[in-house]
């Protein structure tokens, strides 16, 4: 069965426009026209990825993604006419997995639909069996799971993507670039991106028992290593 994807926008033709470029790629599609709507009908239809504006009626956009965040690890997309790049990263903070700014081509944005669900369905279907372990940390790539000391980590594929990579060779500095490239190889965000990802691993990793572990290499990017 083809990919649903919950489009939330308020202007009812972008929306129009949006859903016939969805169908047109072979997408099945659900529509929402506020925060409110969005949340309703993510928990009814459980959507493979969400085209979320951020400014909307009632509950904003970046409300709507965190409780979608809250509830697990779908692809968000946010869909923003602010270019400031202060609110795209806020919205990275948030669990978003790519933005696109308005005024766009819908063709550019079905691209990164395109591109977000490929990475998303690469985290299912990776071939590695071999758990990852740096210390207490276990990443699982298989599974698409992370945990200390049998702790669940809930990350978005993002997160997820960025801390398998750092794990891949644990005490190996890579640098910002290298970490965009694997966690967002199609999109133009800004290397910032990485540094917004990497903050919220490290929170997590922080609550679950393992500071320390995740470290900035001034200069290069960062490393993870068992922690002390």
């Amino acid at each position: 069965m083809s990919a649903l994807i919950l489009i939330v926008e308020d202007e009812p033709q972008l929306a129009e426009v949006l859903e016939a470029y969805a169908r047109q790629e072979g997408y099945r599609t659900e529509r929402a026209a506020d925060g409110n709507a969005a949340l309703t009908v993510f928990r009814a239809a459980h959507p493979d990825l969400i085209l979320l504006d951020v400014m909307l009626p009632g509950r904003s956009g970046l409300e709507v993604l965190k409780a979608v965040r809250a509830a697990g690890a779908t692809p968000v997309i946010l869909v923003t006419a602010r270019a400031e790049e202060t609110d795209q990263i806020v919205g990275l903070e948030l669990g978003a997995d790519d933005y696109v700014v308005k005024p766009f081509r819908p063709r550019e944005v079905m691209a990164r639909v395109k591109a977000v669900l490929r990475r998303a369905s690469q985290l299912l279907g990776d071939s590695e069996d071999r758990p990852l372990r740096v210390g207490s940390l276990e990443v699982d790539r298989r599974a698409v799971a992370a945990r200390v000391d049998g702790q669940a980590l809930s990350l978005t594929p993002a997160e997820f993507r960025l801390l398998a990579q750092l794990a891949e060779v644990p005490g190996r500095a890579f640098t910002r670039e290298e970490l965009l490239a694997h966690a967002l190889p199609e999109s133009d965000a800004l290397e910032r991106v990485v540094d917004a990802h990497l903050a919220s691993v490290r929170r997590k990793l922080d609550a679950a028992g393992a500071p320390g572990m995740l470290r900035t290499v001034r200069g290069v990017g960062y490393r993870l290593e068992a922690a002390s």
